[in-house]
C-alpha cells in the first residue's frame, strides 16, 4: 500500500488536474469572447482532456485502497493579451504539470512503489505529447503574427480537433 505521504501527493495532482481543466476553460472563455470558436474549441477539449487526467488519479487511489480528497480550485484567468499569450501560458502550464508528475514518479521511486511507478508512466508520456502540441501551435502563432487572415485560418484549424 502506498505511504501517507504518497496519497497526500496524489490527491494533490488530482486536484491540480481538475484546476488545470478549469484553468483552460478560462482559456476557451477568452478564445470565444474575441469570436475565435475553433481556439475555444481546442481549449474545451484541453480542459475535458485535463478532466480525464484527473479521474485517471480518482480511480486509482481507489484502486489503492485510499480515497480521494478534493479541495478548492483557484479563479483561473479570463483575460489574456492575444491568443498567443494564452497558448504560452498554456505551454507554461504544461511544464509546471510535468515537474509535478515528474516530482510524484522521484517519490514513488523513493519509496519503491512500484504500482504508482507503472500508473505514473502512462502520465510522463502524455506531458511529452502535451508540451510538443503547446510547442507547435506557438510556432505557428509567431509565424502568423497576429495577423487576422492567418489567425482566422488557424482558428478554423484547431476548431478540428
Amino acid at each position: 500500500m502506498a505511504s501517507e505521504k504518497l496519497i497526500k501527493e496524489l490527491n494533490n495532482q488530482y486536484n491540480f488536474e481538475i484546476a488545470s481543466g478549469y484553468i483552460y476553460l478560462g482559456m476557451a472563455a477568452y478564445c470565444k469572447a474575441e469570436n475565435m470558436n475553433g481556439f475555444a474549441h481546442f481549449f474545451s477539449e484541453q480542459a475535458k482532456e485535463e478532466y480525464g487526467h484527473a479521474m485517471k488519479f480518482y480511480e486509482f487511489l481507489y484502486d489503492i485502497d485510499a480515497r480521494a480528497n478534493l479541495q478548492a480550485i483557484p479563479v483561473p484567468k479570463n483575460e489574456y493579451a492575444s491568443f498567443l499569450e494564452a497558448f504560452e501560458e498554456a505551454l507554461n502550464h504544461e511544464k509546471v504539470v510535468t515537474s509535478r508528475i515528474y516530482a510524484l514518479m522521484d517519490l514513488a521511486k523513493e519509496e519503491n512503489d512500484y504500482a504508482t511507478i507503472e500508473f505514473l508512466q502512462w502520465f510522463v508520456k502524455e506531458q511529452v505529447e502535451e508540451e510538443n502540441t503547446f510547442r507547435d501551435i506557438i510556432a505557428v502563432l509567431k509565424g502568423i503574427d497576429g495577423k487576422f487572415t492567418g489567425l482566422y485560418l488557424y482558428d478554423k484549424e484547431l476548431g478540428k480537433r
